[in-house]
């Protein structure tokens, strides 16, 4: 069995009415040898966004990708079909830390028409760490702050989708023997129709992100 560890970065919403959509894919690839977790190779590919695809200046800031980066990358689909490649015939666990780019992944391939039948076996390595620390459900811990707590050292940037998924993967192979990953389907999942996604700090993923306008921003709170 092969563990994808993924992750995704997003063009940053700002404004009522912007679209998140996914600028680059990183990932690990995990395999047991000796019975031994390590990561045994990398993947990365930028993505070329179709709704808005001129970077804003937010997007470059936060996540240190800037224009020339995507603007001859292959969209989502091409994209896709060379993480698959990656990936390999081999069967695969997906695992990303928290909901969001499960979440993100979906919509867009589902709105792109991309096929979703190879997003399965999908684990959300967040919530598996909770339920091993036996922490509250509102304790979702960042990324960050889990690697400290495992004292495992950051390697690469913070918001560069393979470092991320490096780092995640980090903290799959130290908890490795604590952890019960499941087998599904994506229409098994039937939180990603109805769960309700609000506002995060940099971006809104949807489903229905658009109830998060109900509630008010914590500036706006503070300055009324």
């Amino acid at each position: 069995m092969t563990y994808i560890v993924y992750d995704l970065e997003m063009t940053v919403r700002r404004k009522k009415g912007q679209v998140a959509e996914i600028i680059e894919i990183g990932a690990a690839k995990v395999l047991l040898r000796e019975g031994a977790p390590e990561v045994a190779d990398t993947f990365q590919t930028f993505v070329r966004p179709v709704i808005a695809p001129v970077l804003s200046e937010d997007t470059t800031s936060f996540t240190g990708i800037r224009q020339e980066d995507v603007a001859s990358a292959e969209t989502l689909g091409g994209a896709v079909r060379a993480f698959l490649e990656w990936i390999g015939p081999e069967e695969y666990y997906l695992v990303a830390w928290g909901p969001d780019d499960h979440r993100q992944l979906v919509q867009e391939c589902r709105e792109q028409k991309i096929d979703t039948k190879w997003i399965l076996n999908h684990n959300n390595l967040q919530k598996m760490l909770s339920k091993t620390f036996k922490l509250e459900k509102h304790q979702q811990m960042g990324l960050k702050n889990a690697l400290e707590m495992l004292e495992i050292p950051f390697v690469g940037s913070h918001h560069r989708a393979m470092d991320d998924a490096v780092n995640t993967a980090g903290i799959l192979v130290k908890l490795f023997d604590q952890l019960q990953f499941r087998k599904n389907k994506l229409a098994d999942d039937s939180r990603l129709e109805s769960e309700i996604v609000y506002k995060t700090e940099h971006y809104e993923n949807l489903p229905f992100a658009a109830l998060s306008k109900l509630f008010p921003d914590k500036e706006e709170a503070s300055n009324p």
